[in-house]
């Protein structure tokens, strides 16, 4: 709109003193106006904009929804503005295709549903802003975020036996669990008293095979999020000691397993638990 007034008031100037040189000035700015509409159009049109693959994250990380871009064009098209939650900036050479990561953050575990991808140019001047919103069924499966203290793994199975016991003096860290009048000193887990914790002693594994099963019933926890919290963190140290574990849902039962197919099956349990899918 202000450059719409300069372009009037430019004309009026020469309108008034009959100017030849402010006519021409005029003229060349209203079609600069007009041709730039071509432009600011022409940076958008013919675009192919389609939804990636997407990973999962844990609560409180920053889940990445990519999108796949494609100028089938012999045409540049610079400075597009591409905006979901936060803008980036990018280019595109002539039959380029581009990947472009976008961050959301992950509060909440489930789904994380893509809110509207925004795709933009102000091109060539910034006089006119063309811009197009687009849709996608695109989502990312949040984790629940992994509870901060350790704790020892439970010593009893969901109903299907004892899990391999402990060894106080093994080679390999277990867990923890409270503290009891004679554990050895040495086994105190000093950081976690340092943070009002209480006292803890470690507990430490041979390298014999480990089978046992996680159950929410017998998981410790205020409410539901603070029992799939250290669930969560129990797959995930199982999973790195190379422990076969099962998770036991109100819902449903994981066999006793290990392996990056079992720890996704299990988070992805935790996430959508109590939860429409």
């Amino acid at each position: 709109m202000v450059f719409v007034v300069l372009v009037a008031l430019v004309l009026l100037i020469a309108f008034v003193y009959n100017n030849n040189l402010a006519y021409m000035l005029g003229f060349l700015l209203a079609s600069i106006f007009f041709v730039t509409i071509l432009h600011s159009f022409n940076a958008l049109s013919g675009l192919v904009v389609r939804a990636g693959a997407n990973s999962p994250v844990f609560v409180g990380e920053k889940a990445a929804f990519n999108f796949v871009i494609h100028n089938p064009t012999n045409r540049q098209r610079l400075a597009l503005d591409i905006r979901l939650q936060n803008i980036r900036e990018i280019s595109l050479k002539p039959h380029e295709t581009q990947t472009v990561s976008l961050p959301m953050d992950a509060k909440k575990r489930g789904w994380l549903a893509c809110n509207t991808l925004i795709l933009s140019s102000g091109y060539p001047l910034g006089l006119f802003r063309a811009w197009s919103p687009l849709r996608f069924d695109s989502r990312v499966l949040i984790y629940p975020c992994p509870a901060k203290l350790d704790l020892a793994f439970p010593e009893t199975a969901a109903g299907q036996g004892q899990q391999g016991q402990s060894k106080r003096g093994g080679d390999e860290f277990y867990g923890l669990k409270s503290y009891q009048s004679g554990d050895p000193i040495r086994q105190i887990h000093w950081k976690a008293y340092a943070k009002g914790r209480g006292l803890h002693s470690k507990q430490y594994a041979g390298t014999a095979s480990t089978e046992f099963w996680l159950d929410y019933d017998e998981t410790p926890g205020s409410d539901i999020e603070a029992r799939l919290s250290q669930l969560c963190r129990w797959i995930i140290d199982a999973e790195r000691a190379g422990f076969r574990y099962g998770l036991a849902l109100p819902s449903v039962k994981l066999a006793p397993d290990n392996g990056s197919s079992h720890w996704q099956a299990c988070l992805r349990e935790l996430a959508l638990f109590g939860l429409s899918s």
